[in-house]
């Protein structure tokens, strides 16, 4: 008998986590490599958030807090959700933890049930499925193609919905495509929604400031203030702060939702860091001027890239509305022959063909629900970021 859980069986390690390792050895051994496989901005962590957490140093803020995050971080929270959501929650209607990853985690563990059942529209962050089945639910894939923008149709969800259905997740910028719901949109789903009582909605909004091209974010909550009491809206420092060390996760959402995660939280790693919190304050309060730099470089790179990759004939990309991901349609590519002789059979042989010819980590669509796709991340400087969008080119261009 395996001392290991069954649950095990069922779910897998990290595919980004498995490309970059990859991408480190083969730096290890001396070759040249550039990895376009983390979802981590590139940008230093603010000054001023860093001298806040320095600040909480010396004047001793190294103790417990309590689980759901300190009164203070609280405040800050209900006053972000209040200023930039017109969402208003009290302090026993939101929680922060360690990570945005975690409160979906707690969310799932606090509600699933066997039998019950989960939403995701494909492609999807690839931790949602694993972590449905981890908490004993089921995950309902519901496929949205590029030909459907990468996102969630009403009619399609309408159909997808049973008395079983607990929760549908909603990810607006989304990882890995950009794709971004309008007001309008969110609005249809709502319409849906609203004729379901027993479905909640986890609106996973972690990438908001990170948009283009004068695109409005709006979060579903916000849009159909009949659906907030069965919304759990997410966020987090991670992406727009350039905080994805510090780990600090937050949410808002019904009292009795956010009083059963916090007891899972209890149980599992209590309180977020105290100086993470400290330092999350300060960047949920204070000036949000970097973000709009932050914008435009992304901008910047999204555009550059795309404008490389034009050049692989059968390269099929769209432009993203926010977030930091390039997904192109691989399809075309099926069935080729690279220099080795090996044949081309799926966007998971793709990416590790073009580690290995020219030396750039990708991670394939495989990981995220929707094939035969590429993630390119555009989170890194520009010379390397085009130097490696031209290496891609290159090697699809000996595909034969």
């Amino acid at each position: 008998m395996s001392f290991l859980s069954k649950r095990l069986d069922h779910v897998q390690p990290s595919p980004t986590l498995a490309i970059s390792a990859r991408a480190a050895e083969m730096r290890a051994q001396g070759q040249d490599v550039i990895s376009l496989s983390a979802g981590e901005p590139d940008f230093d962590t603010p000054d001023f958030i860093k001298e806040a957490a320095i600040k909480a140093i010396h004047e001793g803020k190294t103790k417990y807090t309590p689980v759901g995050g300190t009164p203070q971080l609280k405040e800050a929270i209900i006053h972000k959700f209040k200023n930039e959501n017109n969402l208003d929650y009290s302090p026993t209607q939101v929680m922060a933890s360690t990570g945005a990853k975690q409160i979906i985690y707690n969310a799932f563990q606090a509600t699933l049930n066997p039998g019950d059942r989960v939403i995701i529209p494909s492609p999807y962050w690839v931790s949602y499925p694993d972590m449905v089945t981890l908490a004993g639910g089921t995950a309902d894939i519901i496929r949205c193609s590029k030909d459907h923008c990468f996102k969630l149709h009403p009619e399609h969800l309408a159909v997808s919905i049973t008395p079983e259905t607990k929760w549908v997740i909603l990810n607006s910028p989304s990882n890995p495509t950009g794709a971004a719901y309008t007001r309008e949109e969110l609005a249809a789903l709502g319409k849906v929604l609203l004729e379901h009582p027993q479905v909640h909605i986890l609106s996973d909004d972690i990438y908001e400031h990170i948009v283009y091209d004068g695109f409005e974010f709006s979060t579903i909550a916000e849009v159909v203030p009949e659906l907030k009491d069965r919304t759990l809206t997410i966020n987090g420092m991670s992406k727009a702060y350039s905080m994805t060390g510090w780990r600090l996760g937050f949410a808002a959402g019904p009292e009795n939702l956010i009083k059963a995660m916090t007891t899972i939280q209890s149980q599992s790693t209590s309180n977020p860091c105290s100086i993470t919190q400290a330092a999350s304050i300060a960047g949920l309060m204070g000036s949000h001027k970097f973000m709009k730099k932050a914008r435009e470089n992304f901008q910047n790179r999204r555009d550059g890239a795309l404008e490389i990759l034009a050049k692989a004939e059968g390269l099929e990309t769209t432009t993203p509305d926010g977030a930091f991901y390039l997904y192109p349609c691989v399809g075309k590519y099926m069935g080729l022959t690279n220099p080795m002789g090996t044949c081309i059979t799926s966007d998971k042989d793709l990416a590790a063909y073009i580690l290995e010819a020219v030396g750039v980590a990708v991670v394939p669509g495989e990981a995220f629900g929707l094939t035969p796709h590429l993630r390119l991340s555009y989170a890194l400087d520009d010379t390397q970021l085009f130097e490696a969008c031209n290496r891609i080119v290159n090697a699809l261009g000996m595909l034969k």
